[in-house]
């Protein structure tokens, strides 16, 4: 029996284990926890009970050797530890910025590399996960849309960043000492390397491990899916996610957005926004929030804030602004300060919220947009970026 890790794709796992080497059990929902237990010889009456304990092990006290679940008889440890793996990414680098941000590159199966960044705020912080290795959307003004997809990452490995950043923060709590209510990683967002709508199983399935009440226990509403619009997987994330809404909108006309968000050819400004009016959790305490880049003389005029407005007309939602974070190679420059006031001045007057997001972690290429993975950083150069940009 070897000891590489199996990673499975399956919704449910079969009753019989795979041949291969130990299964690892970050990522598993319960439901597939139990069938894996009850394969590894677990009688079907314990299941349950085993399943709450090992996952509080796993979640709740953040152990990765079945040796230290002391709470388990010393046999059923040695069944697990044949049968079962836990394993999250490997820390390759740990970049940590001037501002508190962390910038992890980690390594997963296949030798390929993703990142994920940690943004810190007084007694709390967003933990900012990929979903893919590179992406298939190639927005033209994002780092990481230069890096062509490479795959999809299982629902481990993006539970498994959750586990990274708790491991490297000190936040899992430690039996017999007091309880600290302080959470550090108190929010997730999906919004680093892919489009997480095209990887909506392992997604779906990674947040439901995180949001367990017995684990991470992180609320949906601490948990934002940001997608660039994939319009057929929205209504069902809001059905089997449940998780906050977010949309890279970051253009006012088709035209536009064709370039910044290739997407918009397939699903157009209209098709998005219809989809977004029938969003199911849409409501004034569940807003949609859009996310629009600053990008100087390309989407930034008074006459885009304007149209901006009369297109979100009637849905709850804010509007997040992003200073263009600049990439080496970029064919766009950030908006002026002043036009960016100018355009948030004209949303708040029209009854949006219109916060100015403060960069972070510029200095380490962990701002919005600056993601890209060292393997699969092949160096362009600035006119063939600008040829692909269409412009």
């Amino acid at each position: 029996m070897t000891n590489a890790p199996i990673t499975q794709d399956v919704l449910t796992l079969p009753r019989k284990l795979p041949e291969g080497g130990p299964l690892n059990l970050v990522g598993l929902t319960r439901d597939q926890l139990r069938d894996a237990l009850i394969a590894a010889g677990t009688p079907d009456k314990q299941a349950k009970m085993r399943v709450g304990q090992v996952w509080q092990w796993i979640y709740h006290w953040g152990v990765r050797d079945f040796a230290d679940m002391t709470n388990l008889g010393k046999d059923y440890r040695a069944l697990l530890a044949e049968h079962f793996t836990i394993a999250v990414p490997e820390v390759v680098t740990r970049q940590v910025s001037a501002d508190g941000t962390r910038k992890y590159l980690l390594r997963i199966a296949g030798g390929h590399e993703v990142e994920t960044v940690y943004i810190p705020e007084e007694n709390r912080g967003t933990l900012c996960i990929s979903s893919q290795v590179g992406c298939t959307l190639t927005c033209s003004f994002c780092h990481t849309g230069t890096q062509k997809l490479v795959r999809n990452l299982t629902a481990a490995e993006i539970v498994g960043q959750v586990m990274v950043a708790r491991d490297d923060l000190g936040e899992w709590p430690k039996p017999g000492e007091p309880k600290d209510e302080t959470r550090l990683v108190s929010n997730v967002v999906l919004m680093g390397m892919g489009e997480p709508l095209y990887n909506f199983d392992n997604v779906r399935d990674a947040m439901k491990v995180v949001m367990d009440g017995e684990g991470i226990s992180l609320s949906r509403r601490r948990i934002t899916l940001s997608t660039s619009g994939v319009v057929p997987e929205i209504a069902r994330a809001a059905e089997e996610i449940g998780c906050l809404l977010a949309v890279s909108f970051h253009a006012t006309t088709d035209a536009v957005r064709d370039t910044l968000v290739p997407i918009n050819k397939r699903w157009n400004i209209e098709t998005l926004l219809n989809a977004l009016r029938e969003y199911p959790r849409l409501s004034n305490s569940e807003r949609i929030t859009f996310e629009y880049v600053m990008l100087k003389g390309v989407n930034d005029s008074d006459a885009d804030a304007k149209r901006l407005v009369k297109l979100i007309a009637g849905i709850p939602a804010k509007i997040n602004l992003i200073p263009f974070n600049e990439w080496p190679g970029s064919p766009y420059q950030r908006s002026d300060w002043e036009r960016i006031e100018a355009f948030a001045d004209i949303i708040y007057k029209a009854g949006y919220a219109s916060p100015i997001r403060t960069p972070r972690g510029e200095d380490i290429m962990a701002a919005c947009g600056q993601l890209k993975s060292a393997t699969e950083r092949a160096r362009k150069s600035r006119a063939a970026i600008e040829a692909e940009a269409g412009m």
